[in-house]
């Protein structure tokens, strides 16, 4: 069964492109025709390709990776932070810092920068400082906060990467491509397919077609997450009873012919010493 329809995608607008005169070639094969000088998106390749995305979406979250979503245009924001965050998902709705994956080491220091100020506040080392000083490091920790607290879990670098527009978002898109890591996007008319390995054709400019879509995917990495906890679980549950039995082996295992030997003679050395004293 697909994530979406039809009918929930006509709905959200995610079938309107950009004007004819903007459309990008290669994404020929995802238009269905021109009306009033407006490419119109086959929504019947958009469902598939949703579902597609979907699905390897599920896979990685099961596989207990992250995937990192990218959306800095102001009708995206809200969206993404929120469904993200839902799926405890690293995310950018601010300003794409140059280096976010191929200097990843240094962003990671910025990150726990936030930490060391944190602490700050509470191991008493504010209280010997000046106000002044205070004051530029509270700026720094909110500035700090505002730009990378939302990716402060990503310890490592992530799974994938998903996009809302890859023109706006081009920089993270060449980051991604450069170090090997896959790219989920959503890809309009005015957009190169190409820049994509999960491509979604569809409207990355109305807010309705942004969240259909955002919502279809972290659906599926819910499931992904849920589905890796019930393993997870089940696989303790059938470890325990080993576990058991083999503590049991182990503290019942019958004596080797050697230890009998030597049980025999400690009871031995026992009898003479006796027979001694006496």
């Amino acid at each position: 069964m697909s994530r979406t329809n039809f009918e929930q995608l006509l709905e959200a607008g995610c079938h309107f492109g950009h004007l004819t005169r903007k459309w990008n070639p290669a994404m020929a094969p995802y238009i269905f025709m021109e009306r009033n000088g407006i490419h119109i998106i086959d929504l019947h390749k958009t469902v598939a390709k949703i579902d597609e995305a979907a699905a390897a979406a599920k896979q990685i979250a099961k596989s207990g990776r992250k995937i990192l979503f990218v959306a800095t245009k102001k009708q995206a924001k809200d969206i993404v932070s929120e469904k993200a965050t839902a799926v405890g998902m690293p995310y950018i709705t601010e300003r794409w810092a140059g280096g976010m994956l191929t200097n990843f080491p240094t962003i990671r220091k910025a990150v726990k920068k936030m930490s060391t100020i944190d602490k700050m506040t509470t191991d008493g080392t504010f209280d010997n400082i000046s106000k002044r000083e205070r004051l530029q490091i509270t700026r720094q920790r909110e500035k700090l906060e505002k730009n990378l607290g939302s990716i402060a879990d990503l310890t490592r670098l992530p799974s994938a990467v998903f996009v809302v527009d890859v023109m706006k978002e081009h920089i993270a898109v060449k980051e991604a491509q450069k170090l090997g890591i896959p790219v989920f996007a959503i890809v309009d008319t005015n957009s190169n397919p190409n820049d994509a390995d999960f491509v979604i054709p569809a409207n990355d400019d109305a807010s309705k077609s942004i969240e259909v879509i955002v919502n279809a995917i972290c659906t599926a990495i819910q499931e992904g997450l849920e589905e890796r906890k019930i393993e997870k679980v089940d696989a303790e549950a059938a470890e325990a009873p080993e576990t058991k039995e083999r503590k049991s082996r182990v503290s019942k295992r019958p004596r080797t012919k050697k230890e009998d030997e030597d049980a025999l003679k400690a009871n031995m050395v026992k009898k003479f010493v006796k027979d001694d004293e006496e």
